[in-house]
């Protein structure tokens, strides 16, 4: 207890006293008593009605000076404002700070709170997405940015995703956004102008498809040519050989083509929409048909795990088979097993192509999709890979909302994982016995 909160209760304590000594002189004590009591509250109410006028007024004169409990309040009060008003001015200077680093920005941010309504944003996010930080204060940003992948991206747990949206505010152009989460609930919504690089692809993707259509006919031509000279029996004997060997890289460059056109396809093309059910346990068997027969071929077993169906396009689903097991078979020995598998869960399901053979270094895994890349570019182009397989079964399971994870070994072979997401499986319905 402080030395003036002492003060004043022994003050009162005294006045008191003071009261009923004063009325037991008239042989009322209690009464005298209950007045000083009354009037030590009367003072009190007095002086805490001007403090609380000072207070609204900020003219604090009567309570300036002195050491009583009043002035001791006053004097702790003046404190703690000053200590907040000080307080203020530093987080002033800290937001004007923060928002002036944040304007220098060239990327658009915008904080959000739990239910995705605008805290702030910064000046490149108006010229980037037309919003304004004090009309649209506490708007939902779903409200202003219509677009279902963002609502999609807002509640998504994984902050490394990412999505590519139209820009509401210059036709044409593309705005690419990731969300942080930090603090409290709160969010930050990243927007970065992506056009040009969008342009670039689109640029690319059409370059090559229009060159694999342009390479087309003089190949049918220099191929139909070399047909015919094979055929012709007056073709003298030292051309069979070139005539043979062109042959070859002729048919190689026509599949070359057709899968450059392919991935132009894939690479332009949204996500798959399909009402069809596809049995894949049946396409594993067919692709396994297809190398039966084959003395050079490792051993092929299919495993049906699941029963359950994949809402998918049959045909890219065939294509992802065949280029996984055409990979597995290529670099798999003779004497090794190459496994097809197809299972189920409550997360989605698997189709899983593994083998025995002689494995990848992992520091190769991260660029398997990357079109053209080969491990050991003089085999491969030997045994007549073209380095797209891979790159095209990636573009076909975006597709469809799924994922490739691969895992690998030196030595000890490799497993192609093709995850597909819970809401493209298809379970069937048990059947009811009679």
């Amino acid at each position: 207890m402080s030395d003036a909160a002492r003060k004043f209760l022994l003050g009162i304590v005294l006045f008191l006293i003071a009261g009923a000594l004063v009325g037991g002189i008239y042989g009322y004590a209690v009464i005298g008593l209950m007045v000083a009591a009354l009037l030590a509250l009367v003072w009190q109410v007095r002086q805490l009605l001007s403090f609380d006028r000072a207070l609204r007024t900020g003219n604090f004169d009567d309570f300036r000076y002195g050491d009583g409990i009043w002035e001791q309040l006053f004097s702790r009060f003046r404190y703690e404002n000053d200590k907040s008003q000080r307080r203020k001015q530093e987080y002033r200077r800290l937001l004007k700070e923060i928002r002036k680093s944040t304007n220098a920005m060239p990327d658009g941010a915008v904080i959000l709170n739990a239910d995705n309504e605008i805290i702030t944003c910064n000046r490149a996010a108006k010229g980037l997405a037309g919003l304004k930080r004090k009309k649209d204060l506490g708007q939902r940003v779903d409200n202003i940015l219509r677009d279902p992948e963002l609502v999609g991206l807002l509640h998504a747990k994984d902050q490394s995703a990412s999505i590519e949206i139209p820009s509401p505010v210059v036709d044409g152009n593309w705005l690419n956004c990731r969300v942080v989460r930090y603090g409290a609930d709160q969010k930050l919504l990243l927007l970065r102008d992506v056009t040009e690089r969008i342009q670039l692809s689109k640029m690319r993707r059409d370059f090559v498809a229009n060159a694999s259509h342009e390479l087309r006919s003089p190949l049918t031509v220099i191929s139909g040519y070399l047909d015919a000279l094979s055929d012709d029996d007056q073709m003298p004997s030292t051309w069979a050989k070139p005539v043979s060997q062109m042959r070859v890289q002729g048919k190689r460059m026509r599949h070359i083509l057709g899968e450059l056109l392919e991935l132009s396809r894939l690479e332009s093309a949204g996500k798959a929409e399909s009402d069809q059910t596809v049995d894949v346990v049946d396409l594993l068997n067919k692709a396994k048909q297809a190398y039966e027969g084959h003395a050079q071929v490792a051993s092929i077993v299919v495993r049906e795990e699941s029963s359950a169906g994949l809402n998918s396009i049959p045909a890219e689903i065939e294509t992802v088979i065949v280029n996984l097991l055409s990979n597995a078979v290529r670099f798999t020995p003779n004497d090794g097993e190459i496994t097809l598998a197809w299972r189920s869960g409550a997360d989605g399901a698997d189709l899983v192509v593994s083998d025995t053979g002689e494995g990848i270094d992992p520091e190769f895994i991260p660029r398997l999709t990357e079109r053209f890349f080969r491990i050991d570019k003089g085999r491969s182009r030997e045994a007549g890979g073209t380095g797209l397989g891979l790159a095209i079964v990636k573009h076909v399971l975006a597709r469809h909302n799924a994922e490739l994870l691969i895992s690998s070994e030196p030595g000890e072979g490799s497993e192609f994982r093709c995850h597909f997401p819970a809401e493209r499986v298809v379970v069937s319905p048990p059947s009811l016995l009679s």
